[in-house]
């Protein structure tokens, strides 16, 4: 029986240690990452069975990357393993293509069923956010998302990460492609929808919405 093709996004190493130890005696881990832009890179290449993924990654956050990874590669499937469990990230997290969603804290217990549950085409919520409210309405709206944050569009929301993780407008310019006057001309708009007035706003703001691994 062919194993199922999984590819790991995290950058904490311990973690990633044990979920090796978790994955490998059933599924072959094809590539560890630690940032989201190295996932979209590698998932295009190695086309996996299932991506795992957190939502607060450096580079590109986990969100932003399973957008574009639905595109790219729309039939791997897409699990969140993540210690963010307010539901606004669950929610995010399937409008951004998500099949799965468990916390970190569950994951010995339940990933290989979750991954199960997936690849049989159906959706897996840890018990952990689970209630008879949510289970009658998936997969429809939870919550609704912090209104600014969806002001944004999506290469604003690379920019703010990029920018909160403390680099230069010609670091971002060259990470995303663009020129530096775009960049510091996205910088003024996302200051400018999101009510904020200095960097270190835009740094708190970024830490409080997931989109950067600072912590």
């Amino acid at each position: 029986m062919t194993r199922t093709r999984v590819i790991l996004a995290d950058d904490h190493t311990l973690l990633v240690d044990g979920l090796r130890s978790l994955l490998e005696p059933r599924c072959e881990l094809v590539d560890t990452v630690g940032d989201g832009r190295a996932l979209v890179e590698s998932a295009q290449r190695l086309r996996p069975d299932v991506i795992l993924l957190d939502i607060s990654m450096p580079v590109l956050n986990g969100l932003e990357a399973a957008r574009q990874l639905t595109e790219l590669v729309p039939d791997s499937k897409l699990i969140f393993l993540t210690m963010h469990a307010d539901r606004t990230y669950l929610r995010e997290a399937f409008r951004a293509g998500a099949s799965g969603y468990l916390l970190k804290r569950s994951a010995a217990s339940e990933l290989e069923h979750a991954i199960g549950e997936v690849l049989r085409g159906r959706h897996y919520i840890t018990p952990l956010l689970s209630s008879p409210e949510l289970e009658a309405t998936f997969p429809g709206p939870l919550v609704d998302p912090p209104a600014q944050l969806g002001a944004l569009t999506p290469r604003q929301r690379e920019v703010l990460q990029q920018v909160a993780e403390g680099r230069t407008a010609k670091e971002v310019a060259g990470a995303l492609g663009i020129s530096v006057k775009t960049v510091e001309f996205h910088k003024a708009r996302i200051m400018e929808r999101l009510d904020l007035h200095t960097t270190s706003d835009l740094v708190k703001y970024a830490i409080a919405h997931g989109i950067t691994s600072l912590s």
